[in-house]
């Protein structure tokens, strides 16, 4: 895998570096003391890719079990966490330090599993058929293979649209509050709430529609 710290830097300096080192001393300024990246985040702004290579080091695992949320596909998976990362660091002189920057860091990764839900809308999708929800959900003793029945869930959301599957990701399989969805999507916590309800509606309607189909 091609280096995140390097393709970034390759993309900085290719428009404007100079503006970028220049907020290095007032970001540091505002950055709060108790960030334990902030000397790599500092020095990365300073032009240190090394710095970076430790903070992708430091959060890839928790990204990539993340950007599994988007796709099951193995190379899909690995371009989403270098996408992940690289607009990080195209970013990274607007992290100002208020929050923690797994924080600022996931608000990233959501933002770019939505672009990829949105473009794979776009193109022709092979659909799991709701049939195969039969197996499980006619399961008497619940006894099925947790990785199977995550690759059912993974499937019926897939044939939601991407704000819909979102919304249902964050709330139900993340178990984030209404207002930490609202913080990752950047929206207002009135339409997570409007959101989800439609979201479940919709959800209902695919588990009625594999009823029908047995």
């Amino acid at each position: 895998m091609a280096s995140y710290a390097t393709a970034a830097l390759r993309g900085a300096r290719g428009g404007g570096w100079d503006g970028l080192m220049d907020s290095v001393a007032g970001w540091a300024h505002s950055m709060a003391m108790d960030q334990p990246e902030a000397p790599d985040i500092q020095a990365t702004l300073a032009g240190d890719s090394d710095a970076y290579e430790r903070l992708v080091r430091r959060y890839q695992n928790e990204i990539s079990q993340r950007m599994w949320r988007f796709t099951r596909d193995r190379g899909e998976l690995e371009e989403l966490v270098h996408d992940v990362f690289v607009e990080a660091y195209l970013s990274l002189k607007g992290f100002r330090g208020t929050g923690p920057f797994s924080h600022w860091l996931n608000r990233i990764a959501t933002r770019v599993g939505y672009r990829f839900w949105k473009s794979q809308q776009r193109r022709a999708r092979q659909e799991v058929p709701l049939q195969d929800w039969d197996g499980f959900a006619a399961s008497e003793d619940g006894d099925i293979p947790a990785r199977e029945a995550a690759e059912l869930v993974h499937s019926l959301l897939a044939q939601l649209p991407p704000r819909d599957r979102m919304v249902l990701t964050l709330v139900y399989l993340e178990e984030l509050s209404v207002a930490q969805a609202a913080e990752r999507t950047g929206w207002s916590q009135t339409m997570v709430k409007v959101q989800a309800h439609r979201a479940r509606k919709k959800l209902r309607a695919l588990l009625e529609k594999a009823e029908e189909l047995k």
